[in-house]
């Protein structure tokens, strides 16, 4: 193994929590989550010679991943409306009230557009507005404004919508 590729995979190793999250937000189905997971990877190997260290390497690579799954769901919308052929098992048996405050939260935060479900992700991985604005590209005062109107979109959510 190559210290490129030894690099790499620990890299990997150390940031795979942060990638199979962005990828989880995308999508619920497992296969396209290891789908996406995977072309996630191989994003950031065709991106790992140019990284030059400008910014932190998890700051890089939640870039990769939000742009990777935002082109995918952008493809997806393009082709349509993907059905499954098979349900194989349910895996929202849990019924507790916690679960499904959960699962009504991010139902809500998948009704959101792109970009604003990525702030959402960001801002519930505890990533500071600094950080947050790194990785979408807009100053850290335009993610306080974007977050706020975020929220309310989601309160309205829950006053009008049933999810």
């Amino acid at each position: 193994m190559t210290k490129k590729e030894s690099d790499f995979e620990q890299m990997v190793r150390e940031h795979k929590s942060t990638v199979y999250t962005v990828c989880y937000m995308f999508s619920k189905d497992t296969d396209e989550v290891n789908d996406l997971f995977q072309e996630v990877l191989i994003n950031l190997w065709k991106g790992f010679d140019g990284f030059r260290g400008e910014s932190k390497v998890d700051t890089w690579i939640w870039r990769i991943a939000l742009n990777t799954c935002i082109s995918d769901d952008r493809k997806k919308k393009r082709r349509g409306e993907h059905v499954p052929l098979e349900m194989a098992a349910d895996l929202y048996t849990d019924t507790d009230e916690d679960t499904k405050q959960i699962r009504q939260l991010y139902a809500r935060i998948n009704k959101l557009g792109i970009m604003d479900r990525a702030l959402v992700l960001l801002w519930l991985e505890n990533l500071s507005y600094e950080e947050i604005g790194a990785i979408a590209g807009i100053s850290a005062k335009n993610v306080s404004v974007k977050l706020v109107r975020i929220k309310q979109q989601l309160m309205k959510m829950s006053d009008n919508q049933e999810c």
